[in-house]
Order: C-alpha cells, then sequence, then structure tokens
C-alpha cells in the first residue's frame, strides 16, 4: 500500500483531515477548525498546549456554543465547561479481512432519507443532511429497503475513519454489518489507505465485532462537548 500511514495523525484525526483531504469542506480560524456545520459537528484545535488556539475556536463557533471537540485534553481554559464526556476507544486495521461485497450498493444523496431513517432507529452516531459527502457510503437491502449500511467519515491523510456502522433491528445476527465493514475497508485499501474506526467503550459487542475481522486497540480516548463562554475573561480575549 501506499500513501501516508503515520500512526500519530490519529492523535488528531479531525484536524489531520480538514487540513489535508477534506480542507474544501472545513472552516478554520487560525489554529481551530470545523467541518462546514451540515456536514459533520467535528471541531478541533491543532494542539491544546496553545492557549491562545481557544480563542480561535470561541471566534469560529460563537460564544456559548456547544461543540464536539477532538484533540483536547485537560485542563479546559478558564470559562468553558464539559456539556458531556463518554468514553471511546480508537481502532485501526491490523489484519482487517477487506473483501468487497457483490451484494452491497452505493448509496448516494437520492437515498439520504432512507439513510436518515436508518440511522434514527438505530442510533450508530451523527448524521447530518451532507455527511454522504464525506466519503463512500455502502448499504445491504431486504425487499427493497434499506437494512444496513456502513460508510466513510474523518479522512487524515493515508487513513479513512469507517462510520455510521448500523443494522435494522429486525435483521441483526446475519452478519450483515460484517460485510458492510469488510466491504468499505476493502474500498479503502484499494486507495492505498488504511481504515480505522471508533466506538463508544460500552459498546462492547461493536468492539468484538470489530476485533473479530482484525482491527486492534490503538487507544482510549473521549468523545466531549464543550461549552463556549458567552464571554471569555479579559486576559483570555485574543489581541489578534
Amino acid at each position: 500500500m501506499t500513501g501516508t500511514h503515520t500512526d500519530e495523525l490519529l492523535d488528531n484525526p479531525v484536524w489531520a483531515a480538514l487540513t489535508g483531504p477534506h480542507r474544501g469542506i472545513a472552516e478554520i480560524h487560525g489554529r481551530a477548525a470545523r467541518y462546514q456545520p451540515d456536514v459533520a459537528p467535528f471541531t478541533c484545535v491543532s494542539s491544546d498546549d496553545d492557549p491562545d488556539v481557544w480563542d480561535d475556536l470561541a471566534a469560529l463557533v460563537g460564544p456559548g456554543a456547544v461543540v464536539a471537540v477532538t484533540g483536547t485534553a485537560e485542563p479546559l481554559p478558564r470559562g468553558w465547561t464539559v456539556d458531556a464526556d463518554i468514553a471511546g476507544v480508537q481502532m485501526i486495521d491490523v489484519e482487517v479481512d477487506a473483501a468487497d461485497d457483490p451484494e452491497a450498493v452505493r448509496l448516494t444523496a437520492s437515498d439520504l432519507p432512507e439513510m436518515v431513517s436508518l440511522i434514527a432507529r438505530t442510533q450508530p452516531g451523527p448524521f447530518l443532511p451532507r455527511t454522504v459527502e464525506l466519503g463512500t457510503y455502502l448499504g445491504l437491502r431486504r425487499d427493497g429497503a434499506l437494512v444496513a449500511m456502513a460508510g466513510e467519515r474523518v479522512h487524515p491523510p493515508g487513513w479513512t475513519e469507517i462510520s455510521a456502522v448500523c443494522t435494522a433491528p429486525e435483521v441483526r445476527g446475519q452478519g450483515l454489518a460484517t460485510r458492510l465493514v469488510q466491504a468499505v475497508a476493502a474500498g479503502i485499501r484499494a486507495r492505498g489507505e488504511r481504515p480505522f474506526l471508533h466506538a463508544a467503550a460500552s459498546n462492547t459487542t461493536a468492539i468484538r465485532l470489530y476485533e473479530s475481522i482484525g482491527f486492534t486497540l490503538r487507544r482510549h480516548t473521549t468523545f466531549r462537548a464543550v461549552r463556549v463562554p458567552d464571554r471569555l475573561p479579559a486576559d483570555r480575549r485574543s489581541t489578534v
């Protein structure tokens, strides 16, 4: 395989994606970035060891906003608060059994109503009106109805995240999610890239599935939502 596969990029994958392959759907202010709001809800800072990045993020999203932030650690600057924390895991392809699936169909914007309906029933994570633009989405149908899907999301150089893995309750236990993850992984591999993914640490069923097809734990992480102060303290206002 070719491409940039440096694991360090996955320490802050949203920043690597928004300043790289996904630059065309990014909004960037100084050292803070986010996806266009109807594409994905993720924001990030380049590095949280510089306190001024938080001024850039506040200017980007606006006072009082609650945003999903990656690439951050404790402590937050004075006035910022954590709105939600969910323990998670990040897993990477080591020996994934990637394989095309002849039954899988490519999903496009025309399939969006069905995709949104399936997401609402299964709750695999955020999915917005333009999320489908982030990469390839594949689905499986039964009697014409979309019953399972998986696709691509964050795209650091040399890597692509597999996301939105979901199966309708009435067809679970048939291996459909496994087939779709393998098919999406095959497409990523065909581009000379490596797949990775995230899961809630509590979702042991999904983690076992991913381990069974060759993903391995890279690190524990936290899915965090933070609230921007309504006003920055005087000593935290940017002078730029």
